[in-house]
């Protein structure tokens, strides 16, 4: 059996991720008018990314990211944000008390926080 070959193009081309406000700023255009096709020529995305996008437009515009995040890879509630501040205010008072942080402690906190 020889060696597999590369179909297409370059295959050693990595997968561009889009940033939230760059999703945001194609639905935007999309809703005032702009057709998929010339969407996909400005960002040079596929055209089935584009309508895949515009798909999930309603889950996208209800995210709301913590505030040093530009990329989020799974579609995600407001309550995943609520609870990351949530986290990250107990984290920082335990950080400011020279508390010693263990992975479990930080677990049972996050079941804590996710239950309430």
């Amino acid at each position: 059996m020889g060696p597999k070959k590369a179909s297409g193009k370059n295959s050693v081309e990595k997968k561009r991720v889009m940033s939230i406000e760059l999703k945001l700023q194609i639905i935007e255009k999309s809703e005032s008018g702009v057709q998929v096709m010339d969407l996909a020529r400005q960002y040079e995305h596929s055209t089935s990314m584009i309508c895949t996008l515009l798909k999930k437009k309603e889950s996208i515009k209800a995210i709301l990211p913590a505030k040093s995040v530009k990329i989020i890879h799974k579609l995600r509630t407001s309550v995943h944000g609520k609870m990351e501040n949530l986290l990250f205010v107990w984290l920082t008072k335990k950080q400011l008390a020279e508390d010693t942080m263990m992975a479990a402690i930080v677990c049972e906190k996050v079941k804590a926080i996710y239950t309430e």
